[in-house]
């Protein structure tokens, strides 16, 4: 979580960075089209597909102590993933005009400039599709045997990348040197990564393993997977398509405010559920469902306690918030407006998307990944046909609509979310409701303490910088809420205290 916390530090000082540099103008939305190209490449190839298949198949050769086999499956599906995320980054570039045109960013069409910008940024960032794909396999290596912080470092070291690229080479190359700086991120994503791989010592072999059972375990498992991380992409692109007829502003406003919200939901979700699934997959492996069930009811217990301040904060501060972090060189007003009102639709699913994510990762490692698939894949869908809708509906009583694409994504979560917890619990037999209720129940008490705070700050502060009033926001907030922890008798809050203190004894 630490590792987390600090990537996502390092990611807020770039967008800042690129806030101030480029705003939510013509060409910042051409660099967000276009990079929803190559994120799509690498998700469907090696992403969160990959991981969920890989992971609890490596994990268990290891646990079986067949580290030879699990060593050429590492190699196998590095070479698979080099051949095939190749051929689909040389395809993509070959058809970028046609794909920008017709199915990303349609709404372009009438700006010849900005449509021919989206196209030769999307050829000159589809190479980080690749780099990525390769560092996401030696993450899902070094998480397989327990190494969590380096790999948990790395979306930093894209993020410095990215700020030398607006830095360095900004100046002189524009929107191009982003685009650059897109590159050598992915490529310090992945070299960070490569000492900690090389000391666990395993071996490389020249194959491509199409014979091997694990490859096909492998296979197995992504097939369902994939399809579900599919229609999530298409979702995506959905919407960069209807933001794209949207008033000016309007892609970039939904890319800045959904990264916003997943910093909590990375720092909070991700981090649990990574550290988590190795375990996970252990205990499954291992015939130890019940230590599988309190494991992953203390997880859940822990994002509810965590996810549950954090959407209020942001929901409440988001307009300060933005004013301090990005209002500043072309970030204006207009540019607040558009990001605050996408992140207070955004923040309302900031809980359903941190459950998923544990949830998501208790099948996988169960070697499931149809249900949650099939699951995500309606959610998905709903969340296509809620776009279109909500989206006119805003229109039509005068709201921006971008804010429409917003609340679909946070409706269609929350019911992923009930799903997937009613089918865990009928899975596992039961998921240990009486404590996660109870924790459930002590979050909402703190958060509703720590909403009359916020609420009376915020109106007691009316006339001070936005600045003043973020940062004591924050203060209160985490105070009032931690002082309900602590007064309710949370064990986790004095769980964190008891591991500080014997952290610091000398």
């Amino acid at each position: 979580m630490v590792a987390f916390i600090l990537s996502n530090l390092t990611g807020l000082l770039r967008q800042i960075l690129v806030a101030n540099a480029f705003g939510t103008q013509a060409d910042m939305e051409a660099f967000n089209a276009a990079n929803r190209v190559a994120e799509t490449l690498f998700a469907l190839v090696a992403g969160g597909a990959l991981a969920s298949a890989f992971i609890p198949t490596f994990t268990s050769l290891l646990t079986k102590k067949d580290n030879q086999e699990a060593w050429k499956l590492a190699s196998s599906i590095f070479n698979l993933i080099l051949v095939v995320i190749s051929i689909a980054s040389l395809l993509a570039a070959i058809f970028a005009p046609q794909v920008v045109r017709y199915i990303l960013a349609p709404g372009f069409v009438d700006q010849p400039a900005k449509e021919a910008l989206t196209i030769n940024l999307t050829r000159l960032m589809l190479p980080s599709a690749a780099i990525f794909a390769l560092s996401g396999l030696v993450m899902g290596i070094l998480n397989s045997y327990q190494k969590f912080f380096i790999p948990a470092l790395a979306p930093a070291m894209y993020q410095i990348g990215m700020i030398i690229g607006v830095l360095v080479l900004s100046p002189s190359l524009g929107i191009y040197g982003l685009a650059w700086g897109v590159l050598i991120g992915a490529l310090l994503h992945l070299l960070l990564q490569v000492p900690s791989l090389v000391r666990l010592g395993g071996g490389y072999t020249p194959t491509l393993g199409i014979k091997t059972p694990s490859v096909h375990e492998v296979a197995r498992l992504m097939g369902p997977r994939l399809l579900g991380v599919a229609v999530v992409q298409l979702n995506f692109w959905i919407n960069t398509r209807l933001a794209s007829g949207h008033p000016e502003g309007s892609v970039t406003g939904i890319v800045v405010a959904f990264t916003l919200m997943l910093m909590p939901q990375a720092a909070i979700a991700q981090s649990i559920a990574i550290a988590a699934m190795p375990t996970f997959s252990a205990q499954y492996a291992l015939g130890k469902l019940a230590e599988m069930r309190h494991s992953l009811a203390s997880s859940l217990r822990g994002v509810l306690l965590l996810s549950l301040p954090a959407s209020l904060g942001l929901i409440l501060l988001r307009k300060p918030l933005i004013v301090l972090l990005y209002q500043r060189g072309e970030f204006d007003t207009r540019s607040t407006e558009l990001v605050a009102w996408a992140l207070l639709w955004y923040a309302i699913g900031l809980v359903g998307h941190s459950v998923v994510e544990i949830v998501s990762r208790a099948f996988y490692a169960l070697h499931n990944t149809k249900t949650p698939v099939f699951v995500g894949i309606a959610a998905m869908s709903l969340n296509i046909v809620f776009s279109y809708a909500f989206s006119a509906i805003f229109f039509r009583v005068g709201w921006l609509p971008h804010g429409g694409l917003a609340l679909a994504n946070s409706l269609a979560t929350a019911l992923e979310m009930l799903v997937l917890l009613y089918l865990m619990r009928r899975r596992l037999k039961g998921i240990e409701g009486r404590s996660l209720l109870q924790g459930g129940l002590q979050a909402l008490g703190g958060t509703v303490v720590m909403f009359i705070g916020l609420w009376a700050w915020l109106h007691q502060t009316t006339n001070l910088p936005d600045w003043q009033v973020a940062v004591g926001g924050i203060i209160i907030g985490a105070s009032l809420y931690a002082l309900v922890m602590f007064t309710l008798r949370v064990k986790e809050a004095h769980s964190v205290v008891k591991a500080i203190q014997e952290r610091i004894k000398p």
